[in-house]
């Protein structure tokens, strides 16, 4: 599909004009400048013809600090992958250097350039606007992307130079989402898979505020990756963009179909790692544990699985899932860590033949007879797997209120034990026959 790339200075409503076009409140939207620090990625639909949208951060062209350093750069990625460039200049502030220095970076670029004057929202800014042919830049929009005023006519313009219709395909790939707090690497990890700077990697927790995706094609696997804002305690949420970032990242993983659940070694599992293991669990994802930065820590024969035993001890009871010990800047394991998402990802689609199912856990069963209930024998006859998205199975018996919680338990083993659903939670259901 065709790409549009929407750049500018700090605080002109980019982010705002991102969420018009493509129609969802997905990047965050602040009067902090500098809130969107990476690119992001959406999709637009306008007369037929689909086409992804970047967000970028806002360019600062000589800015010392280093959030305006890497956003810099990633404009100047995005302004290479973009078929067209989008630039966003404010009505209210007329044009200053910033612009004037952007325009003439454009100027260098062989592709289309519509210039957009955002909040015009009257007649008199429309005249105030007029200012902006200044820059040399022949097509120019006056929109408010706040209410959608003229962004009509700016799709119009956009999709002209799309030679042809496209339609959006509906991605069958795995999507893995990489969690877990802030600074444990996650960053870290998608740059090393990619082999470039896909976002935004420095010392600052926090850095990731949007979760971005990214269609990785490499070594004959093929999947899409979803970096997450760190998922923190509700306590640390100091500010709306914590707020949306945090609520960001849940959708991230609800999306998602395999969530790999970075721990930073030196810290250890903590309190917040288990709540999004639990999180994960509940909403039935498959999920692989990487202890990052392994590299920095002493170690001896046992430490390793010393370290799983602890964390094992706190995931309890859903134990079956892979641990992985990585470090993510020196590209440890990282593959590993990938090709076992993936084995995760094809145990949680697999359906197990109804006759195979009962062959091997009606024995099971027969072997290990439920616990009796008021001197009647509790019978299990059937068992079905269910057709839904996480992997569930149906008990059918003459008693489906009194199977307790460890006969579930055991049940769920010897399904683990049987077939492979390492990393993938189940849901046992029992119902009368």
């Amino acid at each position: 599909m065709y790409t549009v790339a929407i750049v500018g200075r700090p605080n002109v409503g980019k982010s705002t004009l991102f969420n018009r076009l493509i129609g969802e409140r997905k990047a965050i939207v602040d009067d902090v400048s500098g809130v969107t620090r990476d690119r992001q990625y959406g999709d637009s639909e306008w007369n037929g013809k689909t086409f992804h949208v970047i967000d970028t951060g806002g360019y600062v062209a000589n800015g010392e600090e280093i959030f305006e350093k890497e956003i810099r750069e990633q404009v100047l990625i995005a302004l290479n992958e973009a078929d067209v460039i989008v630039f966003v200049t404010d009505v209210t502030s007329g044009v200053i250097g910033l612009d004037e220095e952007f325009a003439q970076l454009l100027h260098r670029s062989t592709k289309p350039v519509l210039l957009v004057v955002n909040k015009v929202d009257n007649s008199r800014r429309q005249i105030d606007g007029t200012e902006f042919y200044s820059l040399g830049i022949e097509k120019i929009h006056f929109i408010s992307s706040l209410s959608g005023s003229g962004t009509g006519d700016l799709l119009d313009d956009i999709t002209s130079y799309m030679a042809k219709d496209t339609e959006m395909e509906e991605s069958s790939l795995p999507k893995i989402a990489i969690v877990g707090q802030p600074n444990a690497g996650k960053s870290s990890l998608l740059n090393s898979l990619v082999g470039e700077q896909r976002n935004i990697v420095s010392e600052v927790a926090g850095t990731t505020r949007d979760s971005i995706h990214t269609h990785y094609k490499l070594y004959g696997k093929e999947f899409i990756l979803i970096d997450t804002a760190g998922l923190r305690k509700k306590s640390a949420e100091k500010d709306n963009i914590e707020f949306y970032a945090t609520i960001r990242a849940v959708k991230a993983l609800e999306e998602a179909d395999i969530c790999l659940l970075m721990i930073d070694a030196e810290k250890g599992i903590t309190s917040q790692d288990v709540n999004i293991f639990s999180l994960a669990s509940r909403k039935g994802k498959g999920i692989v544990i990487l202890v990052n930065k392994w590299d920095l820590i002493e170690k001896n024969t046992m430490t390793s699985k010393n370290y799983e035993e602890i964390i094992k001890r706190k995931i309890a009871p859903f134990t079956d899932v892979p641990i992985i010990f990585i470090s993510a800047t020196e590209k440890q394991r990282i593959h590993k860590a990938v090709e076992v998402a993936l084995d995760v990802f094809d145990s949680r689609n697999q359906k197990i033949p109804t006759s195979k199912l009962n062959d091997i856990m009606l024995k099971e069963i027969n072997h290990f007879p439920p616990p009796m209930y008021r001197g009647n024998a509790v019978s299990i006859k059937f068992v079905s797997q269910l057709p839904v998205v996480v992997p569930s199975f149906a008990f059918y018996c003459n008693h489906p209120t009194e199977i307790k919680e460890p006969y579930s338990h055991f049940l769920e083993n010897k399904l683990r034990t049987h077939f492979n659903f390492k990393g993938v939670p189940l849901r046992l259901f029992f119902r009368k026959k």
